[in-house]
């Protein structure tokens, strides 16, 4: 049986909950109970730092992209299992998608955002047909969700869109979803 691969996507900062924080580590420990390797932006700080070293303590499987630019300022956490760093943001987000069977989202800001809107895109383009999972930790995502039903509704997007993603509350949730996705 090969190895799944799930892409994280998260925020660099904590945020303003610590159910943010607390979303990350349950995340982090349930990938590695499952065996599934994380992939993720290959930060030690926020929530990128949070579900890594969750994952780790759990003995699971890491997978870390960063751009050189942002190995100090995201702290770059070396000791992962895989460790790439890119020359660009764009290869970052390349490399991490290529290398993960799914994607989920956790709480984040404009990074998180414009890496969720990549995979999103492509999915839709029909480059990939990778779930998308958002985690909902909190409601974090409720404006997002208005957002992207308000683009389908003014004309902007197909329906479509709206069935890549899949919105769950809670770790749990979001592990079932890719189970029920991966299978």
């Amino acid at each position: 049986m090969t190895v799944k691969s799930v892409c994280v996507y998260c925020g660099s900062r904590a945020g303003a909950m610590p159910a943010y924080a607390q979303a990350a580590k349950a995340f982090g420990t349930l990938l590695a109970n499952e065996r599934w390797r994380l992939v993720y932006g290959a930060g030690d700080v926020g929530l990128m730092g949070e579900v890594a070293r969750a994952t780790q303590a759990a003995g699971g499987e890491t997978f870390g992209v960063i751009p050189q630019h942002l190995v100090d300022r995201e702290v770059g956490k070396s000791d992962l299992s895989t460790y790439v760093i890119t020359e660009t943001m764009h290869e970052r987000k390349k490399v991490m998608l290529v290398n993960s069977d799914a994607v989920v989202i956790l709480p984040g800001g404009p990074g998180s955002l414009d890496e969720m809107f990549e995979a999103l895109t492509w999915r839709q383009l029909g480059l990939h047909r990778k779930p998308i999972v958002v985690l909902n930790a909190s409601g974090y995502w409720n404006p997002l969700r208005t957002l992207i039903d308000h683009t389908v509704s003014q004309g902007f997007a197909d329906s479509s869109l709206v069935s890549f993603l899949t919105w769950v509350d809670t770790p749990e949730e979001a592990l079932d979803a890719l189970r029920a996705s991966l299978s």
